[in-house]
């Protein structure tokens, strides 16, 4: 069994366990529950942002911990701050040393697009990422059928949620094609290896549909690798360990931008 299959296996008894404990009716109950969303597509073409999805975990089944103390509240304004487009977080606990209750803390100090990172594999998921103040949830194609980000999308719409559709490979990107997700995002990271290469975002890049965004996920290092991506039509970029392997994750994402900035002045 690989580490995907680990993940997803353990997330289906975990939301079993979380429907009995925090049934919808609760969830609904939240103070996000009726607040409006703001719209990742949005604050990723904005042009006086990066289009950087930042991302906030603390460690990663291939790499470990990679920042077990990071403050939720400076990393996620400093990450704003520096010039990211979004914010992106791990709330799967297991696996991740994330949780729901990162994502609030999150929230509670930005008003930017939040993207809820977690395994999708249920409907209750899409509801409790509403409740906890999350914009968008990310669908794995790795793990659901087509029929099932279809309906998980619609779910997701219904409460103002936008869906950011991880695909790894052209099988997974050509079944999905027809699901009306707001963001389509190449993992550069193969799940069942964890190797790495933004060769695969230039491999799909032509096969994506124009009128849906491009976003580049994990691998990205270098500033020179966004510009490099962009000329595939590329608007978001998801990067997380990059920024978290510092003890000051934020002070690495200004550093990075400044040196981004200054590249494409060039």
């Amino acid at each position: 069994m690989n580490i995907l299959d680990q993940i997803i296996e353990y997330k289906r008894k975990e939301v079993e366990e979380r429907k009995s404990l925090y049934p919808v009716k609760l969830l609904e109950q939240s103070i996000y529950f009726s607040s409006p969303t703001v719209s990742l597509k949005k604050y990723v073409l904005r042009d006086d942002k990066t289009g950087i999805i930042a991302e906030i975990k603390r460690k990663s089944p291939s790499k470990g911990m990679i920042n077990q103390y990071v403050s939720i509240e400076q990393t996620s304004i400093g990450y704003m701050q520096a010039g990211a487009s979004a914010l992106s977080v791990l709330t799967d606990k297991h696996f991740f040393g994330g949780s729901n209750e990162d994502l609030t803390i999150a929230r509670k100090f930005n008003f930017c697009p939040i993207l809820r990172k977690e395994f999708v594999v249920d409907e209750y998921q899409i509801v409790e990422a509403k409740s906890i103040g999350a914009d968008a949830i990310l669908l794995i194609a790795a793990v659901l059928t087509p029929n099932e980000i279809i309906q998980f999308t619609k779910s997701a719409h219904s409460l103002g949620l936008e869906v950011l559709m991880e695909v790894h490979d052209e099988h997974e990107l050509k079944q999905n094609l027809n699901a009306e997700v707001d963001l389509i995002g190449v993992n550069n990271r193969n799940l069942k290896t964890f190797e790495l290469s933004i060769e695969t975002s230039k491999w799909l890049a032509t096969m994506i549909p124009d009128d849906v965004i491009k976003v580049s996920e994990s691998g990205i290092e270098t500033p020179a690798a966004i510009v490099e991506l962009k000329k595939y039509g590329y608007k978001g970029f998801l990067i997380g360990q990059t920024f978290m392997q510092n003890s000051r994750p934020e002070q690495s994402a200004k550093d990075f931008i400044e040196e981004l900035n200054a590249l494409e002045l060039k």
